[in-house]
C-alpha cells in the first residue's frame, strides 16, 4: 500500500492506494480541528484499517516551505517530520514536499473534465508548465520536462512582493502595508487577500460596512457593487501575477490555476479581466497569447499528486 496527504491550513485530505485496486480509503478532515498531525493521521489508519497495514511509501504535501524532509505548516502549528513518521507508523517511506510541489505532480493526471479554459492558446509539446493556485495561500510551483516525465520545481512565490499595476491596487497596498514590513502577493491572492481588497474599498466608501468573509464577498459580487469590485480588483491582480510568472518560466506547456478560490469564481475569471491583464505585457503582448490557461476543478489535485511521488517510490 501507499499513503498520500494533501495538508492545508483549511484541510486535509487522506488517501490509501493499492498498486493495482487504485484508491481504497480517502479522508477529509478540517485541519483546525485536530492540534497536531499525527494523531490525525492515526485517526485515519485505524479508520482505514483496524487490525493494521503495511504500507510501502508515502508522501505528505504540506502547505508551507519542505527542508530536509520536513515542513512547518505556514498557517498552523504542525510541523511534519518525515523521518519521524516513518519511524512512528512503521511506513517504509516517507516524503515531505511543498503543497504545490505535489500538486504539480498531479496536473498530469487530471482529465478534461476536471479543467475549464480560459484561454486555449497554442501549447508547445514539452514546454515546462505552471501551477499556480490561490486559496488559504498563493502557491505557485513549476514543471520542467525531464526524461519521460516532469521535474518540479517548488518554492514560495506567493511570498514575492505585491506590485500594484494601478491606483486601485496601490490603495490595497497602502491599506496592507505597516512600518518596516512588506505586501506580498499572498497579502492580496489569497481569502484574506480578497477581504483586504474589500477593507480597502469600504475605507473610502462612508456608510460602507466591511465584510471579513471572503466567500460572502464573492458571493455578493453579484448584487453589491463594493463586493463586485473587489472580486474584480482580485481577478485583475490574479491575472498579472499569473502573467508575469508565466514570462518567467516561458510556460507554454500551460498555466494551470489550482487551489481552492479558482473553481469557486469560475464565472467571474471568465469574463475577461483575468485575461486582459494577464495579457498586458507591453512588448510581448502577442506572445501572451500562446499561453494555454486552464482552471483546475477537481479538489483533489494535490493528493493525486502526493500518490503519484509515493507510488515512484515503490518502482
Amino acid at each position: 500500500m501507499i499513503l498520500g496527504g494533501d495538508i492545508g491550513g483549511t484541510k486535509t485530505l487522506l488517501a490509501l492506494a493499492g498498486d493495482d485496486d487504485g484508491i481504497v480509503c480517502e479522508r477529509r478532515y478540517p485541519s483546525r480541528d485536530w492540534s497536531e498531525f499525527p494523531a490525525l493521521l492515526r485517526a485515519f489508519l485505524d479508520e482505514a484499517s483496524p487490525t493494521g497495514i503495511n504500507i510501502a511509501s508515502a508522501c505528505f504535501g504540506v502547505a508551507g516551505p519542505a527542508e530536509d524532509n520536513r515542513a512547518k505548516v505556514t498557517y498552523l502549528p504542525w510541523f511534519i517530520d518525515g523521518p519521524a513518521l516513518a519511524r512512528d507508523f512503521g511506513i517504509g517511506s516517507v516524503e515531505v514536499v511543498n503543497d504545490f510541489a505535489a500538486a504539480a505532480q498531479g496536473v498530469a493526471a487530471l482529465r478534461s473534465i476536471d479543467l475549464v479554459a480560459l484561454q486555449e492558446g497554442r501549447p508547445l509539446q514539452g514546454a515546462p508548465r505552471l501551477l499556480i493556485g490561490a486559496g488559504t495561500g498563493l502557491g505557485v510551483a513549476a514543471l520542467l520536462p525531464e526524461g519521460d516525465g516532469w521535474r518540479t520545481v517548488g518554492g514560495e512565490g506567493g511570498h514575492i512582493g505585491f506590485s500594484p499595476a494601478d491606483e486601485a491596487q496601490l490603495a490595497v497596498w497602502r491599506h496592507l502595508h505597516r512600518p518596516g514590513g512588506r505586501v506580498t502577493a499572498e497579502n492580496v491572492l489569497s481569502g484574506a487577500g480578497l477581504a483586504a481588497i474589500y477593507e480597502s474599498l469600504v475605507k473610502v466608501s462612508p456608510g460602507s460596512t466591511a465584510v471579513a468573509d471572503p466567500a460572502a464577498i464573492a458571493a455578493a459580487a453579484e448584487t453589491e457593487p463594493l463586493a463586485r469590485q473587489a472580486l474584480e480588483l482580485f481577478i485583475s491582480a490574479y491575472g498579472a501575477f499569473a502573467g508575469d510568472l508565466a514570462l518567467l518560466f516561458m510556460a507554454r506547456g500551460g498555466v494551470f490555476l489550482g487551489g481552492g478560490i479558482a473553481p469557486k469564481i469560475l464565472p467571474s475569471l471568465q469574463q475577461g479581466g483575468f485575461l486582459r491583464a494577464f495579457g498586458a505585457r507591453g512588448a510581448h503582448a502577442n506572445l501572451m497569447a500562446g499561453f494555454p490557461v486552464r482552471v483546475i476543478t477537481n479538489e483533489r489535485l494535490g493528493l493525486l499528486g502526493a500518490l503519484a511521488i509515493a507510488a515512484a517510490h515503490t518502482k
